[in-house]
């Protein structure tokens, strides 16, 4: 990959910038949905062939430590290199990894990769986590062409934009993924997805990103700490050095974990607890329903943007996710189920844009790759680290105490009679805490410290940073 020159990034016109993020975006959003229609297909394959919530829960968090780890290698690249050349090397990667793992797949066959038992269950598991995670690489260098292409009081609207193709892709690939595995299989469903990346692949290499190198001083910002350029392959320091420098900003990162806690409560139990209401197949298309809620919760983010304080909206959302989620099982039943999984899947854009516009307004351009990789790094673990020790006591010892006459007698008040209440019981708990723990942020002194600087005059750090990412 071509090494970038030090620069702030280009002025290029707004009509050409727009034109440019949008096909970015577009190709962003069907690579994601190639990645995501395998992921999905694998997770739902998994759960089908062996009904063990361990197995489907070990393999969503290998996922997110996976990502969790690499988010600063990530992050350092996007700093380093072009960002069409980062784009494009991922995309290479994962449709190797995926081409490896079909031919595994034909050769190994699908009686023994389905055996968890089995080294060949995970080594096929490890090869599509490859392809799937470097998909991660793709999103930080999107969240940076942002402010690259986009004008300062348009980014939130972009971001979300983002989530919008996110919860599209989403939409489509839930319902494909679970009719694909449900009917055609597991093989024909990596032909499938891995065959979407090829076209991808040629859109992405027509595109032109032009980032002509630009005077600092001219931004009327000095760069010339050590964070200012990548050191090394993966630039800790350089990350979280960017992250110090402005007041407030490690609090934000902090407070975007708090989605993340309910998120992997839902990543280790949603799709085992959907698979036992309705199937395979009825899951994918259920699921497909709910991620309309990203959908619209995106396009409202993208039409009206956060407010004038984004940092309060993502902390009154990530309330509501956790008062949706204490509520969406408490019966057993499935539209009770669906509506509560669609309110949720709508309030994940607004968390989610208004942490990346606040990196985007606050952060010099040239540091962001790595303050968005720092940032992946501690919020994309916290999802697997609760689902590493939600997983084994849900299987061990929740759902078995549920199934007993004592644990019905105890807990039917609250979570009703009928399947799977031990899953239940646990996303009510986990919902009240995601709840007490959002709110509890609201009232910290770091809450108002960067709400001061996202929303202070124009004077001072944060106008002061935003000059530089014009």
């Amino acid at each position: 990959m071509p090494r970038t020159t030090p620069r702030r990034f280009a002025r290029t016109t707004p009509g050409h910038g727009m034109r440019t993020f949008v096909h970015i975006l577009v190709n962003t959003a069907v690579a994601n949905l190639a990645t995501s229609f395998l992921w999905f297909g694998l997770t739902f394959w998994i759960y089908a062939e062996t009904r063990n919530v361990i197995a489907s829960g070990a393999v969503g968090a290998a996922y997110m430590l996976f990502v969790s780890a690499c988010s600063m290698l990530f992050g350092t690249l996007v700093d380093r290199f072009d960002k069409k050349a980062v784009m494009v090397w991922a995309t290479v990667f994962a449709l190797g990894m995926f081409l490896i793992d079909l031919a595994f797949f034909a050769v190994a066959g699908a009686d023994r990769l389905s055996d968890i038992t089995q080294l060949w269950f995970w080594l096929f598991t490890a090869i599509m986590l490859a392809g799937a995670v470097v998909e991660q690489l793709r999103g930080i260098a999107l969240s940076t062409t942002v402010t690259l292409l986009v004008p300062e009081e348009r980014r939130a609207n972009a971001n979300g934009m983002v989530g919008t193709v996110q919860g599209l892709s989403m939409l489509v690939t839930s319902i494909f993924s679970g009719l694909s595995v449900g009917y055609l299989g597991m093989g024909w469903t990596m032909v499938i997805g891995t065959g979407i990346l090829v076209p991808v692949l040629l859109h992405l290499a027509s595109l032109t990103i032009r980032e002509d190198a630009t005077e600092d001083a001219a931004e009327g910002v000095a760069d010339a700490d050590s964070a200012a350029s990548p050191t090394g392959l993966v630039d800790l320091r350089g990350g979280w050095a960017a992250v110090l420098a402005v007041p407030g900003l490690l609090a934000l990162i902090l407070f975007t974990t708090l989605n993340n806690l309910f998120g992997g409560l839902t990543m280790t139990l949603m799709d085992p607890y959907g698979i036992e209401l309705f199937g395979v197949q009825g899951w994918g298309i259920g699921f497909a329903v709910a991620a309309t809620g990203l959908f619209v919760g995106g396009g409202l983010v993208a039409a009206k943007g956060l407010g004038r304080n984004p940092v309060r909206t993502m902390l009154l959302c990530a309330a509501s996710v956790g008062v949706v989620g204490a509520l969406f099982t408490i019966r057993d039943a499935g539209w009770l189920f669906l509506l509560g999984s669609w309110l949720m899947m709508a309030l994940i854009p607004a968390v989610e844009a208004a942490e990346q516009t606040v990196i985007q307004q606050v952060v010099p351009y040239r540091k962001q790759g790595r303050v968005f990789g720092f940032a992946n790094t501690f919020e994309a673990a916290t999802a697997p680290v609760v689902g590493l020790l939600v997983a084994p006591l849900a299987e061990l010892w929740v759902i078995p105490y549920m199934e007993t006459d004592a644990g019905r007698d105890a807990w039917s008040w609250l979570v009703g009679t009928g399947e799977s209440r031990g899953i239940a019981l646990v996303f009510v708990v986990g919902g009240v805490l995601c709840v007490l723990l959002s709110l509890a942020a609201l009232c910290t002194p770091q809450y108002r410290l960067l709400r001061t600087e996202v929303t202070g005059g124009e004077s001072g750090t944060a106008r002061g940073v935003n000059a530089a990412g014009r």
